[in-house]
């Protein structure tokens, strides 16, 4: 019985929470709410697109991974992939400062100094959260680092 109590007790206690954190908001939306996506679709060849470049829903825009296909090195590449992502969130109606979450994908850890040496700066002063890792096989199309995003209209 004073198991029940507790259980009970503890389920009014994060009902009363969530109900001030707003998950509640959440669980009451109405379907006529839902949000649109407009995606910006890459097409190789087919009748069917293959990816999106970018995706937006309400204010969030998402950018496929840029890679850099040409002879150069961690540096150069770096360089170009930054370009290529700062085109697609303007595309969008968006901007390198309004960057969120980047994920890094590097062909070599050893060249994680190389890249943070360009990539340094180039999302403003409040640089987005990151995640970096080093791919099993290398990145896709011989690149040396591919970049996606998430950011913000």
């Amino acid at each position: 019985m004073e198991k029940l109590k507790r259980r009970s007790t503890l389920k009014k206690l994060f009902t009363s929470i969530a109900g001030i954190a707003g998950i509640g908001v959440v669980a009451n939306a109405k379907p006529e709410e839902a949000l649109e996506k407009e995606v910006n679709n890459v097409t190789l060849d087919q009748d069917v697109p293959l990816f999106s470049g970018s995706t937006k829903l309400g204010n969030l825009v998402f950018v496929a991974g840029k890679g850099a296909h040409f002879d150069g090195d961690i540096k150069d590449h770096t360089d170009h992939v930054l370009k290529e992502l700062q085109k697609e969130l303007e595309k969008a109606g968006s901007s390198m400062d309004k960057v969120l979450k980047v994920n890094v994908y590097l062909h070599d850890l050893n060249d994680y100094k190389g890249m943070n040496e360009v990539y340094k700066g180039r999302f403003g002063n409040k640089p987005p959260v990151r995640t970096t890792v080093a791919t099993y096989g290398g990145v896709p199309g011989d690149s040396l680092v591919e970049m996606d995003c998430i950011a913000y209209i």
